[in-house]
């Protein structure tokens, strides 16, 4: 199956990878996640930028990227984010124009405290295909308390006004959508939080799974996790939001497309197992060092226990089928997966 078929029906690419699913990688990655900035604006309580340094402040020079995207010419899907906020990078719409121009499908997660109206053409003409506005408050007092700056309104007036603007000029991308992680803090605002998106004129909504480590830290902890514990009165909020959403013309679902109670619920113990990632993308931090996935980086303190390799040392087909990568992958597949794995689908989302 190509890169771009793997695109427009990722389940089947995903269903056909699964059955080769080896310590050796038989095919390329579809999808490239690159970290084009590790630094940024806000400090949240749920991020683990706030409480540790990760790695050296640092954007992804150009050459990086280009070296990377390079060794991958089909790649189908890139997503410009890690664990930074890449509007604080100059040379993001250079990277999506060069990045669309190759024919692929371009996404970020923004905290949209940068998305400001002199902003918008540049934005749209890069041909960006998503735009991710991660808000997780449905008040200005919430938001506070998660983000930690009080940028609560201004985020709602631009984003509103972008969506005005894209109805204006007649622009059909980037598709705009608001995400709500699910904290126990907050889970009670999804219908006023669904409402607050039709105002705004954004049409799809996704709840995000709290994810975490072992010790916790800020409101990412165990005791302020949904999953595996989510109550009736939770449950009952999220019924509300999607009956609401239906009527106002949003679309709510989880972070990984699936309904947002089912997103909530325990898996089977061995969740992990049913992971695709390491045979279907790779990612990259702002220094050019390999990571499995996106989750990652929240689910296991210190990089130096999960890199899997350094594409400023090593070509991207050294690293994908190399030793760190094979010994990860087998080490997925067998009953003792690797730490940042463990409890993968059992606290945080797959």
């Amino acid at each position: 199956m190509t890169a771009s078929a793997a695109l427009k029906d990722p389940r089947r690419y995903f269903e056909e990878i699964g059955a080769a699913r080896t310590a050796e990688a038989v095919a390329p990655p579809v999808c490239l996640y690159l970290e084009v900035t590790n630094r940024c604006n806000l400090l949240c309580e749920t991020c683990p930028r706030t409480f540790e340094t990760l790695e050296p402040p640092a954007d992804m020079s150009w050459e990086l990227f280009t070296r990377i995207v390079e060794q991958v010419p089909n790649i189908a899907r890139v997503v410009l984010h890690g664990v930074g906020e890449p509007m604080l990078v100059p040379a993001l719409p250079r990277m999506i124009r060069y990045l669309k121009d190759r024919g692929t499908y371009v996404l970020f997660n923004t905290n949209g405290t940068l998305l400001q109206p002199k902003r918008f053409g540049a934005l749209i003409e890069t041909g960006l295909d998503e735009l991710r506005v991660s808000l997780d408050a449905a008040d200005r007092a919430s938001y506070l308390r998660v983000r930690g700056k009080d940028f609560f309104d201004r985020i709602v007036r631009d984003v509103e006004q972008f969506i005005a603007y894209q109805k204006a000029t007649g622009a059909t991308t980037p598709r705009v959508s608001l995400w709500l992680t699910g904290l126990k803090e907050t889970v009670d605002q999804l219908p006023a939080f669904v409402r607050l998106a039709a105002a705004m004129g954004v049409t799809e909504v996704h709840l995000q799974r709290l994810v975490f480590d072992e010790a916790g830290y800020g409101m990412a902890r165990a005791d302020l996790s949904l999953f595996e514990s989510a109550r009736s009165e939770e449950s009952a909020s999220i019924a509300e939001a999607e009956a609401l959403g239906r009527s106002l013309g949003v679309t709510l679902d989880a972070s990984g497309a699936t309904e947002p109670g089912i997103s909530l619920r325990k898996q089977d113990d061995r969740a992990w197992a049913t992971c695709r990632r390491p045979w279907s993308l790779m990612y990259f931090t702002a220094h050019g060092r390999a990571l499995p996935c996106c989750i990652a980086p929240f689910s296991v303190r210190g990089y130096s226990h999960y890199t899997l390799g350094d594409a400023t040392q090593a070509t991207l087909r050294e690293i994908w089928n190399g030793e760190a990568y094979r010994d990860f992958r087998a080490a997925l597949l067998s009953g003792a997966p690797p730490s940042p794995c463990r409890n993968c689908g059992l606290r945080w989302s797959l």
